[in-house]
């Protein structure tokens, strides 16, 4: 027995040796996969549990499902305490353990695959995760999808740097990962595949279908053992499209969501501008910017209660037309202010959530004056608060496949699949027009970082400059006293840039090479490392461009 052991202990050794020098081969992926889907499925499960546990911790009730209407009987200074207090543990918690005291989420975990070969940063995802848990549990009005993507990212993350993979094995695993966890969180196993191929790896490389999809069926199956084959949101009986003339009806419904998925957004992005402003103009503490979100939060909640936690009980209510047309309209623009105020006051959350409840209530408001001006050609208005919500969280998400998918089996509802895909087709095609095509993308965009456009676009800015940089000679052009002559006119690069900053000096100066120097903040003159030719430029870009092609092709 001994020696068996020590067999087996010796065979462990060779094959991590082999997964860390050679990177594992098919096979091998397939089991990483299905074991990293499985730890995916139970982080998303687990994460899921704790925030109905703290929440019925902190509110005082077992049936978290109708939260807000339990919150009705409790006392108006305990609903606004209780958000007050997680936000200042929030602040607390983001102020001492991240650097710019900003919740991790999927926006970084489409960067973190786009730009840093599959990873995400660990400390900072464990605190955002951590820091969600709380918002979601005390009253925050946002989603728990965003914290659990990015935990996923972070187990990934975690495998990818054991096994020393490569970029293409990296954003592999990180799209395994991201699947289970989409899958478990909402019972959706195809949906939890497309949306991580859809909206992190933003291609559908063949190579990658097969380890994601048995990730993203190992984290169903760890969601259905635990919660069961349910699925989240349960329908009135009279969900049929009735008649094909109503199709034009969802072609402006889902117009109609792509502009309140934009009014979502820009609220948002507003709204943390205004409290950045404030912020610095009184001199806050960023600690205890959350702590003021959640009083506002608290103050909303005192008279409309239904912001609290993720809303399904509102988006259930929605969907079965258990709303009048005031309390959908009034619902509507009260969630977004509260979602508004959750994301600026750096409180953490994810976005899929409130886009469904949202989309819901601006689908049913819109199915009520329908369905009463055209009673005689018009089907139910459930049906329109089903496309509505698919059609607003595809603008936000930026993934019209996988929401439209996640919809359906969100509700188990396939018999609308017409009306739905209208109004998704036209809510992202005239969303995609107004921000940088998601809620996620305009997020990185604004930190400077432009992936929207594509490969072609940010490729440039994973080159950096020195690496690229060229010995100055006393033969060919790149001469020190050029180099210096052309510094003296103001064309030149800093060594610490990257080729997006170095390519339009290019374009604009004409020149075949460029110096590069290092530039010092206390007023020295600059320092010339050596020179930057076109020519290695454009080389390093065109092969950054064919692995790009070669991964997305294989």
């Amino acid at each position: 027995m001994a020696t068996r052991l020590a067999a087996l202990r010796d065979s462990l050794r060779e094959t991590g040796r082999v997964l860390r020098e050679k990177g594992p081969g098919q096979v091998q992926f397939w089991f990483i996969a299905l074991v990293l889907g499985t730890a995916a499925g139970l982080v998303a499960m687990v994460f899921r549990l704790a925030i109905t546990a703290l929440q019925s911790a902190l509110y005082g009730t077992d049936d978290t499902l109708h939260i807000h209407t339990f919150a009705q009987t409790l006392p108006w200074y305990w609903i606004v305490l209780i958000p007050i207090a997680g936000g200042l543990v929030v602040g607390l918690l983001l102020d001492r353990f991240t650097r710019d005291a900003r919740v991790r989420s999927v926006s970084d975990v489409i960067q973190g695959a786009a730009l840093n070969d599959g990873r995400v940063e660990v400390k900072e995802g464990l605190v955002s995760a951590i820091a969600s848990w709380i918002t979601l549990s005390s009253g925050g009005s946002s989603g728990r999808e965003g914290p659990v993507v990015h935990l996923a990212g972070v187990l990934s993350t975690w495998v990818s740097n054991r096994i020393a993979a490569d970029g293409v094995t990296g954003r592999d695993l990180l799209g395994c990962a991201v699947a289970a966890a989409v899958s478990a969180s909402f019972n959706a196993p195809i949906a939890g595949a497309l949306f991580a191929m859809e909206v992190i790896l933003r291609h559908f490389a063949v190579n990658a279908f097969a380890p994601i999809v048995i990730a993203s069926v190992a984290g169903t199956v760890v969601s259905r053992l635990a919660f069961g084959d349910v699925t989240e949101f349960s329908l009135s009986t009279n969900t049929a499209l009735e008649f094909y003339v109503e199709l034009p009806a969802y072609l402006i419904l889902g117009l109609l969501c792509g502009l309140v998925a934009v009014t979502l957004m820009r609220t948002i992005f507003w709204a943390d501008g205004f409290g950045t402003a404030i912020q610095q103009r009184i001199r806050l503490p960023r600690a205890l910017r959350p702590a003021l979100a959640g009083g506002l939060l608290g103050g909303i909640a005192c008279f409309f209660p239904h912001i609290i936690g993720v809303g399904y009980e509102t988006t259930t209510a929605a969907l079965t037309g258990q709303l009048l047309l005031w309390e959908a309209v009034v619902f509507a623009v009260i969630k977004t202010a509260a979602v508004a105020v959750t994301m600026a006051g750096r409180m953490g959350g994810g976005m899929f959530s409130p886009s469904l409840m949202l989309g819901a209530l601006t689908g049913l408001a819109f199915g009520l004056i329908a369905t009463g001006i055209f009673p005689d050609v018009s089907g139910s208005e459930t049906v329109y608060a089903l496309a509505g919500m698919g059609a607003v969280a595809a603008a936000v998400l930026g993934a019209p496949i996988s929401t439209t998918l996640i919809v359906f089996e969100l509700t188990g509802d396939w018999q609308t699949g017409l009306a739905v895909m209208v109004a998704v087709s036209m809510s992202t095609a005239l969303a995609s027009r107004i921000v940088q095509r998601s809620f996620f993308l305009t997020q990185l965009h604004r930190r400077n970082i432009h992936l929207a456009a594509g490969p072609q676009a940010y490729l440039l800015s994973m080159v950096r400059v020195a690496s690229l940089t060229r010995d100055t000679t006393e033969k060919g052009p790149a001469t020190e006293q050029a180099c210096w002559q052309l510094i003296e006119q103001g064309i030149y690069v800093d060594g610490a840039a990257t080729l997006a900053s170095a390519m339009p000096v290019f374009d604009k100066g004409g020149v075949a090479f460029l110096p590069v120097v290092t530039l010092w903040s206390d007023g020295r003159p600059p320092e010339l490392l050596g020179a930057l030719h076109h020519l290695d430029a454009l080389k390093a870009y065109n092969s950054a461009l064919a692995a790009t092609a070669a991964e997305e092709h294989r």
